[in-house]
């Protein structure tokens, strides 16, 4: 399949590769451009654990190296990886999503330990901060980046021989609506599949869009669904 994915391009391109990977042809259109603050203030307290929801989080311009002893609990494979390349080494890669990663923190934290640093883009969804204080910690939440939109151009060619288009977040299907009105590609759009990492995100397009929910919050779910209904395509091809 040809498909559309609408990551910043820092996280477009590993799951390019993956899905190239997987026999796919990826087209990278960013819908968001991450914009790293150029200052950032840590407070000075007893912090226990980081934590982040996005490998963006360590673009903190900040020092973090007085850290590097404590456990950092990243959501995914991705935001360890880049834990790691910033000195931390005790990174744990657990959750998946949001609510995976706060049974984790939940598991292997107390909130008498003391505080938990969240190292946070401007706009979160999940409420990782609301979700732990729900459980008793005492969360610290540090903006360090922005994501700024950003506009596609063409959208209506690139829209063009498509089959599906990937939708991470409930903001991006929220920009992946309006570019498409903005550029009078609702035509276009009807044969197109949105797959979409969860029901919130699907519940910011119109009805009449086809798409598909990922069992699963996270890219092992999305890269399942992928090729679940890519094998659904062959079949329904085999038997014409």
């Amino acid at each position: 399949m040809k498909l559309l994915v609408t990551r910043p391009v820092d996280d477009a391109g590993p799951l390019a590769e993956k899905l190239q990977g997987l026999g796919h042809e990826a087209v990278i259109i960013p819908l968001l451009a991450i914009k790293p603050r150029a200052e950032v203030t840590i407070p000075d307290l007893p912090f226990q654990a980081l934590c982040t929801t996005s490998a963006n989080g360590l673009l903190c311009p900040a020092d973090l190296s007085r850290f590097h002893h404590l456990p950092f609990h990243a959501i995914g494979p991705q935001s360890a990886a880049a834990a790691r390349h910033a000195g931390f080494t005790h990174v744990s890669d657990k959750g998946g999503n949001v609510e995976g990663l706060v049974q984790y923190i939940c598991k292997h934290a107390k909130p008498a330990a003391g505080p938990i640093l969240y190292l946070s883009g401007a706009e979160t969804t999940g409420d990782l901060e609301g979700k732990l204080k729900a459980h008793g910690f005492t969360v610290v939440r540090v903006i360090v980046y922005d994501a700024v939109p950003e506009a596609v151009a063409d959208l209506t060619e690139q829209i063009d021989g498509a089959d599906g288009v990937l939708l991470y977040s409930p903001r991006s299907a929220k920009l992946w609506c309006a570019q498409v009105n903005g550029a009078k590609a609702d035509g276009a759009i009807t044969k197109l599949v949105h797959f979409c990492l969860s029901a919130n995100v699907a519940a910011q397009l119109p009805k009449t869009w086809t798409r598909r929910i990922s069992g699963t919050p996270d890219e092992g779910g999305m890269l399942a669904m992928l090729d679940e209904f890519s094998a659904g395509l062959e079949q329904s091809s085999e038997g014409e």
